[in-house]
């Protein structure tokens, strides 16, 4: 006797929503915690500089508790890196700066820049994920208040890193000259791209590398949480040569293969996460945009995106702009 058509169609949705579940046990217990590093290289530097490793941090979007995540992020510390890039929501929890400095002490008196995300200043909600296909997340209405005081000091004055909010710095490292300039999150219209004109030039002067003709050419570098289009074509309008941003999450669930189903912003979905090029205007930028480390605690599961850190090694270019 032939199974009958409404067995067929138990069976077959019962198949479905036994490989639902065992996706999202996927997601939830094993892929969030798949921390992974993944290795980029750009030709940025003078020819013939040395090369510098960049470690890039994003969205640890900590809490207190998750000690193998704070682990992990600890062992980084035997890739050595030359430099850090910090692009923002480090805080998950409202004690979740316990968990951060508990991540983020071995790599005090490494150089390093950062920048804020909207969760540094504001703890996470629930929310729907499904709302995310409709465009940007809006801003909470009800979220805790974050101790963004005390992050922000504790970057600049235990760990010793330049804040990029809406600021333009310098660092001078094993032989290159580098300029950054950097945005406060743009997801809640806190980039104020007016102002890096003047921020970037105060910099040069107080640099002063101007006045060296012999020395090394500097080399720019943009700093974002959200990569929004306004954000990466200014950077490369003021000459960055290259950016990096997180906040994405890479899509946080993806289909394998495929790029990205959403971004929270207007980035194209085929570079929420990677190392791409940007061009706006004729220029050019390499963009790096993390997948970042966490999840909110509202949404712990990841799919076909394992959380990452990202090592990039600047090299010199092989020819020269002269």
């Amino acid at each position: 006797m032939s199974p009958t058509p409404v067995k067929v169609a138990g069976a077959a949705l019962g198949v479905a929503a036994a490989a639902g579940a065992a996706a999202f046990a996927w997601g939830a217990l094993v892929e969030r915690n798949r921390f992974t590093i993944r290795y980029e290289t750009a030709a940025v530097l003078e020819p013939g500089a040395r090369p510098l490793t960049v470690l890039h941090l994003s969205d640890l979007h900590m809490a207190p508790w998750q000690s193998l995540k704070q682990d992990w992020v600890r062992s980084l510390a035997l890739l050595e890196p030359d430099l850090i890039v910090n692009t923002g929501d480090n805080l998950g929890h409202p004690d979740g700066i316990d968990g951060v400095i508990n991540a983020l002490d071995v790599f005090a008196g490494v150089p390093g820049v950062f920048v804020n995300g909207s969760n540094d200043y504001f703890g996470p909600q629930l929310k729907n994920p499904f709302s995310y296909f409709t465009g940007p997340s809006s801003k909470p209405s009800r979220a805790a208040n974050l101790d963004i005081d005390r992050l922000e000091a504790y970057f600049e004055n235990q760990l010793g890193w330049l804040s990029l909010n809406n600021k333009a710095r310098a660092i001078e490292m094993r032989g290159s000259r580098l300029e950054f300039f950097g945005t406060n999150d743009a997801h809640r219209g806190w980039d104020r791209l007016d102002q890096l004109p003047g921020a970037i030039e105060e910099m040069r002067e107080n640099v002063g590398w101007q006045d060296e003709p012999n020395g090394p050419e500097s080399v720019s570098l943009g700093v974002t949480h959200a990569p929004y289009r306004r954000v990466l074509d200014s950077f490369v309008n003021y000459g960055a040569e290259m950016i990096f941003a997180g906040h994405t999450h890479g899509g946080q669930v993806c289909i394998p293969g495929q790029p990205a189903l959403v971004t929270n912003c207007d980035i194209p979905r085929e570079q929420a996460k990677g190392l791409s090029i940007w061009q706006h205007a004729r220029k050019a930028a390499y963009l790096n945009v993390s997948a970042g480390i966490g999840t909110s605690i509202y949404a712990p599961v990841r799919f076909a995106c394992p959380p990452e850190a990202v090592v990039v090694t600047l090299t010199g270019r092989d020819f020269s702009y002269s």
